[in-house]
């Protein structure tokens, strides 16, 4: 039995896209602050603009969501808790094609520990409570 030729259209070729330039460097992360939202605290993320650029590439370099990751936690060590890292690498990956440029990435220890798709679904903000600033 002979293998059959497939023959792709130029325009379907899998190309390799052009360098988009230099991969952005640390630090991805400007500050945090913890705030109260009433009873609930929430870990407001400030991204850097290399933190912002590095967000919005599609495919991010191993590691780099653990290094940034790193920054916030020597920043607020007590930010490293259930959740919190599963909420951050949502926002890193997902916040800057849904609200780009968005002031801060909101972290907030009483949302549920979910699986990765549900935690995309959410927003990055699992549990269905949603600030109302």
């Amino acid at each position: 039995m002979a293998a059959a030729l497939v023959i792709v259209p130029a325009a379907l070729s899998l190309a390799a896209p052009a360098a988009a330039g230099p991969a952005p460097a640390p630090p991805f992360i400007d500050h945090v602050k913890w705030v109260d939202w009433g009873d609930l605290k929430s870990l407001r993320v400030y991204p850097t603009p290399a933190g912002r650029q590095a967000a919005a590439q599609l495919l991010k370099p191993p590691g780099e969501i653990d290094e940034a990751w790193g920054e916030v936690l020597a920043l607020a060590p007590d930010a490293d808790l259930p959740g919190m890292r599963d909420q951050f690498a949502c926002h890193f990956r997902f916040a800057e094609y849904g609200q780009p440029g968005k002031t801060s990435w909101n972290l907030e220890p009483f949302r549920p520990v979910v699986d990765d798709q549900t935690m995309t679904q959410a927003g990055c903000n699992p549990g269905g409570l949603d600030e109302p600033f």
